[in-house]
């Protein structure tokens, strides 16, 4: 594997990718111009780069005492101390990228970086360990609504902030195992296996609903079958974790779900009432 390559996969480039099409979509939604739909999806995507290689980064000690031979750095295939300065590049350029969109929407996106540096360390290994993911995911939507010169209702809030939950449950599944051996006790390792799928699957159908009920009025006709094709993701997601516990398929799935529910939302059309 190239250099290249490894710090590629140090990034966490499927949830990068996945994010920064969300933002992008809602940009594109929200009728910004192409130069601030840019803005937005280089601000996102330059934070997902921060928070994936400075994850990579502090976590290499455990990961190598995990046997970790899918993370590059654990595996020696790349230098710890290449991603950590990756990692701050990347957090370094995010900042003022994200006040291109305004000074609201530059505040909220340096709240989202901060946020998910604080889960990276120390609140990880914590009970509060779902806390970071709720209030990053809910500062996505508010990120762009924000630069698109809107005021983001309290519902599409509440809809990045379960997703986000959702998402932590999920994306520890596949590292239980390895997190026991290393003393991580996030939420999701103290409930479990079957507990986080469970926890996972509400708050992932609530974020749906949420999307349906929240504006004024009587859910749109889409909302079932955004709702159908959200358990269908996941329903795929949780075969695939019961065929083998380390699969990222459930990962996946969130961001499935993430797109379908910005399409339902496109498609509807997007009333921030």
């Amino acid at each position: 594997m190239s250099v290249a390559i490894s710090l590629l996969r140090a990034s966490h480039p499927e949830p990068a990718a996945g994010v920064t099409a969300v933002a992008v979509l809602l940009s594109i939604g929200l009728d910004r111009p192409v130069g601030g739909v840019v803005a937005a999806g280089a601000t996102v995507l330059t934070s997902q780069l921060a928070i994936g290689w400075v994850n990579d980064a502090l976590d290499a000690g455990r990961d190598a005492a995990a046997g970790r031979s899918d993370k590059p750095v654990a595996a020696g295939k790349v230098s710890r101390r290449l991603v950590a300065v990756l990692g701050a590049v990347a957090a370094a350029v995010c900042l003022p990228l994200g006040f291109l969109s305004g000074v609201p929407a530059g505040l909220v996106s340096a709240l989202a970086l901060a946020s998910a540096l604080l889960y990276d360390w120390p609140l990880k290994a914590t009970v509060a360990s779902v806390v970071p993911y709720a209030v990053s995911f809910a500062c996505l939507p508010a990120f762009v609504v924000l630069g698109a010169g809107k005021t983001p209702p309290p519902w599409l809030l509440a809809a990045g902030g379960l997703l986000g939950a959702g998402a932590h449950f999920v994306n520890t599944l596949p590292d239980l195992d390895a997190d026991a051996r290393t003393g991580i006790r996030g939420l999701p390792q103290r409930f479990g296996r079957r507990g986080s799928l469970v926890a996972a699957a509400v708050l992932l159908l609530a974020a749906t609903a949420a999307l349906a009920f929240g504006p004024p009025g009587p859910p749109p006709v889409l909302f079932w079958p955004a709702l159908g094709a959200a358990i269908l993701a996941l329903s795929w997601g949780w075969y695939r974790m019961s065929r083998d516990t380390t699969s990222r398929a459930p990962f996946l799935a969130v961001i499935a779900v993430a797109l379908i529910d910005v399409v339902f939302l496109l498609v509807s059309g997007l009333n921030l009432d």
